[in-house]
């Protein structure tokens, strides 16, 4: 029934890059497309919908189809958090509170149903959506915490980044060298590389102007791709050897 992935340093690397690609993703559809993120919202969300049935309906773990809902999740996440912010007029401050309220009920919720937040060992599919709906409301999170960051507390793109970048190096030295508790660290880590995604995905895409590289959504898009493809075709052949070196 275990059916999400190892929590390595891989993982780490590939969910940062997922979650950027999420960012620059759905800037394209809701901004460079037009498309408006009402509309974009909806057609993200119904993306992870599908993906998530799919996972869950799935024996096993297969890498293409957990880290399309990854992906799902954080595209949708951006939608949906600039719906909020920006069309709904919460603003990036109140949009936080609400996202950070809501996921401390779904993990609360989900350690007083399965009496255990592990993200390592999953043995049923009420703890399976839990999961799934954590990481949906963290990416979510992550967008407005990342825009706060870069957009009103006037420390920029890069400063924005950095700032996330370096608690989360924090919590990787915590995670090595103190006691506290693994199932901790690892969703405070979940929730800072959105940020930290969202911050990068808009240094990547904006106009040196405002602060970024100046290489779009598209081309942003294109590159981030690329580099999860790569990836997650080696995690896949990583396992095909494990599992030819067991035999």
């Amino acid at each position: 029934m275990n059916k999400v992935a190892k929590v390595t340093l891989i993982f780490w690397i590939m969910k940062i890059c997922a979650t950027t690609l999420g960012e620059t993703a759905g800037d394209l559809l809701s901004m460079t497309m037009k498309v408006g993120y009402a509309v974009s919202s909806l057609i993200l969300i119904s993306g992870f919908i599908v993906s998530l049935v799919a996972q869950l309906a799935s024996k096993k773990m297969h890498p293409v189809l957990y880290w399309t809902v990854i992906l799902t999740t954080s595209t949708a996440g951006t939608t949906m958090s600039d719906y909020m912010d920006r069309t709904l007029g919460l603003g990036y401050a109140r949009g936080t509170l609400i996202l950070i309220s809501c996921l401390f009920v779904v993990l609360a919720a989900w350690r007083i149903s399965e009496g255990s937040l592990s993200v390592s060992n999953i043995q049923t599919r009420k703890a399976e959506l839990f999961y799934w709906i954590a990481i949906l409301f963290s990416n979510t999170l992550g967008t407005a915490l990342g825009d706060f960051l870069a957009d009103n507390s006037g420390l920029g793109f890069m400063g924005g980044a950095l700032v996330v970048g370096g608690v989360i190096a924090l919590v990787a030295l915590a995670t090595y060298f103190t006691k506290l508790n693994r199932v901790m660290l690892f969703w405070i880590a979940f929730v800072l590389t959105r940020p930290f995604g969202a911050t990068f995905g808009d240094l990547l895409t904006k106009t040196p102007a405002k602060g970024g590289l100046g290489y779009g959504t598209v081309g942003s898009s294109a590159i981030l791709a690329i580099i999860l493809v790569i990836f997650v075709s080696y995690t896949i052949h990583a396992e095909i050897r494990a599992k030819r070196s067991e035999a």
